[in-house]
């Protein structure tokens, strides 16, 4: 079955049934797209049952608004924006529970090198992005993972581009601070800038 749905023409058969709300057809986009739609929902979310629920709910939109999935734009493209929406829309309802903390913190001015990395599985780098408080969250997997500006992110969260910006910030210097706490300073600290 795996491979049928690889097909294009295949892909939109199934689809095209999931339009007309066959059950089985829905059952089988669910199973093959799941582990897609969880690698996107579990960064956005604080853990991965918090994950399933965001999955299940995009999941629900993908079928409702199938009908607006134009033919010759990519079905996954379409899935991960959906996913991401899921994922910002649960942050929106849940970000009121949460206690953001407001300590000062110092700029963040390089990046974290490939070779800091490769000692930590992708569990453990997800782990620590969960960690995050939802606001540092969903700014730091919108700007460096989806690839959306400052301006677009203050849109889809209602908050302003310097916000935004700060969020990143915090982010990135309460990471830089979860990765020396791994690597026990001394070897963090060769590859950060």
């Amino acid at each position: 079955m795996q491979e049928f749905l690889n097909h294009e023409p295949s892909m939109q058969l199934l689809i095209q049934s999931c339009k007309q709300n066959d059950r089985e057809s829905q059952r089988l986009l669910y199973q093959h797209y799941y582990g897609y739609a969880m690698s996107v929902c579990v960064r956005y979310c604080r853990s991965y049952e918090e994950s399933k629920e965001v999955v299940n709910d995009g999941f629900m939109k993908v079928f409702k608004k199938l009908d607006q999935h134009e033919t010759e734009s990519s079905f996954k493209a379409w899935l991960r924006r959906i996913m991401i929406n899921s994922a910002i829309d649960h942050y929106r309802k849940e970000v009121k529970h949460y206690h953001q903390s407001s300590n000062g913190y110092e700029s963040v001015n390089g990046a974290i090198s490939n070779p800091a990395l490769d000692d930590l599985s992708y569990a453990e780098l997800i782990g620590m992005v969960q960690r995050l408080s939802p606001a540092y969250r969903a700014v730091f997997n919108l700007y460096v993972i989806d690839g959306f500006t400052h301006e677009e992110i203050g849109g889809i969260l209602g908050i302003s581009e310097g916000t935004s910006k700060s969020n990143l910030m915090k982010a990135r210097e309460n990471l830089k601070k979860m990765l020396e706490k791994v690597n026990k300073g001394d070897l963090y600290s060769r590859y950060v800038r």
